[in-house]
């Protein structure tokens, strides 16, 4: 999770062009994370609903604590991108 780069006073426009710059960057890699577990939480649940090929119990607990922890993962991704997103 990248925290975003606060413009510090008397800092000039050198460093606020930068922290900008990085900013912009850090909310478009924290959106593409958030993105791809997003699309990971819902194969896994899929796969925690049976829909998947020779599904046993133990495919399906596995699919629930995946799609659980992609929520998780998914939610930390989209906070960072926004703080990001808010500080540029």
């Amino acid at each position: 999770m990248s925290a975003p780069n606060v413009d510090k006073p008397n800092e000039g426009i050198v460093g606020q062009i930068t922290n900008s710059v990085t900013n912009a960057a850090n909310y478009v890699s924290e959106t593409v994370q958030g993105k791809s577990a997003e699309a990971s939480k819902e194969a896994n649940k899929e796969q925690m609903k049976g829909n998947t090929p020779n599904s046993s119990v133990s495919d399906r607990l596995s699919g629930a604590m995946g799609a659980a922890s992609d929520k998780m993962d998914q939610a930390k991704h989209d906070g960072a991108a926004s703080a990001n997103k808010h500080s540029t």
